[in-house]
């Protein structure tokens, strides 16, 4: 008995001496939609050509210390959607393909971001498409069809979170333009609206704060592509920056950042739109990660994708090589080109790729793992084969906020 009790008293001490894992306290939530790994991959082979060398140019986030994986698949098909993947992301609850933040049987489903603003931390919500858009709208909003976005901009106001920043709305006024306008109504519940960078540091004691455009640009868009971007044009890394500036306090925050445009460039199989665009978030990285260097105790950086877009791959019809040099003369979008009706020069960019050995399967998701990308305090429960359910549950484990 006697000894037992030796050993008891043994442990209770060595319990004692042993040091807790620090908690999260600042934790940033990087989506990349449509970023697999070979997005990732072609990033960084043609960083590594624009230095005159075969090999691959590491972003910050794939230096990161955790890599996992995250299987994608939705409650009704093992090819996602943007919506249900994003729900899952946001909730931890898996979906079918069309809905937002709701369960297959229609029950409303609550994202981390209610429970880490109970819990008394800050919270932002930000992505370079428009905020009703799906990944962005699945941390505040509920509805049956993500198609909803009128309903899904007005559950914005209601939410009483801090930051918002981004694009706008695609439907402001409804679908049929013949409702009261969105934007004086998240006002009346009152948040200030910041027009612009320069705007926002005029306005930035503000109690909650959503940060668009300049009004003079098409600030009620998303935020243009990288390739397409004139001199002013927000960046993710200029959101991102402006919305640790607003959010930071000694109690903690938390922030979503998505980098939406990755995916619209491939679902236009458009190569070098895809890696300026990956090349922008990861400029986003970075500016969290030297919010890091500051906290390094407290501060978890989270990266990863919804799904995969486009079925990408470095390499093309049975040759091992590829040649960046063709993509040298692509000066827009894919997307901008067919916006502006010029078709032969989309043709172009289409023989472009192909000449560079970029190639596709597909124009809409593929059901492959995305990567999950990790590092500091908690990022050790981001290792390994996960699913994208489990990523939302181990974030609010890391910040010690109840799921």
């Amino acid at each position: 008995m006697k000894r037992f009790l030796t050993l008891i008293a043994l442990a209770v001490l060595f319990a004692g001496c042993v040091q807790q894992a620090p908690q999260a306290k600042y934790v940033f939530y990087f989506i990349g939609d449509g970023m697999g790994l070979a997005q990732v991959s072609l990033t960084e082979a043609w960083l590594a050509d624009k230095d005159g060398r075969i090999g691959s140019e590491p972003l910050s986030f794939s230096q990161f210390p955790v890599l996992g994986t995250a299987t994608t698949y939705s409650a009704s098909n093992i090819i996602t959607c943007s919506s249900a993947a994003g729900t899952a992301l946001a909730t931890g609850e898996k979906t079918t393909n069309n809905m937002l933040g709701m369960s297959p049987d229609t029950l409303p489903l609550q994202a981390i971001t209610y429970k880490i603003k109970e819990a008394g931390f800050k919270v932002g919500v930000t992505s370079t498409v428009t905020l009703d858009h799906a990944t962005p709208a699945a941390f505040y909003a509920n509805a049956p069809s993500r198609s909803n976005y009128y309903d899904i901009a007005l559950q914005l106001p209601q939410t009483g979170f801090d930051f918002f920043g981004g694009g706008g709305f695609i439907q402001p006024e409804g679908k049929d333009k013949d409702q009261p306008s969105v934007i004086p109504l998240i006002e009346e519940a009152g948040y200030t609206i910041a027009y612009g960078m320069e705007d926002f540091e005029t306005l930035r004691q503000a109690e909650k704060m959503i940060l668009l455009q300049e009004k003079d640009r098409n600030y009620l868009e998303a935020v243009p592509f990288a390739i397409d971007r004139d001199e002013g044009d927000m960046t993710q890394a200029d959101i991102l920056q402006a919305a640790i500036a607003f959010l930071d306090n000694d109690k903690g925050f938390f922030l979503m950042s998505e980098g939406g445009r990755i995916d619209w460039a491939c679902h236009a199989n458009d190569g070098l739109t895809t890696i300026l665009e990956t090349i922008d978030f990861d400029l986003a990285v970075q500016i969290a990660v030297a919010f890091a260097e500051k906290h390094p105790n407290e501060t978890l950086i989270v990266v990863t994708a919804d799904h995969e877009t486009g079925g990408l791959s470095l390499g093309w019809e049975k040759r091992y090589t590829m040649h960046f040099d063709q993509l040298e003369e692509q000066h827009a979008s894919k997307d901008k080109l067919l916006a502006d009706g010029k078709k032969k020069e989309v043709e172009q960019i289409e023989e472009m790729n192909r000449r560079a050995r970029i190639g596709w399967t597909t124009s809409s998701h593929t059901g492959i793992p995305v990567p999950v990308y990790a590092m500091g305090a908690g990022s050790e429960l981001f290792a390994g084969r996960i699913d994208n359910t489990d990523i939302p549950k181990k974030i609010c484990e890391a910040m010690g906020v109840p799921f």
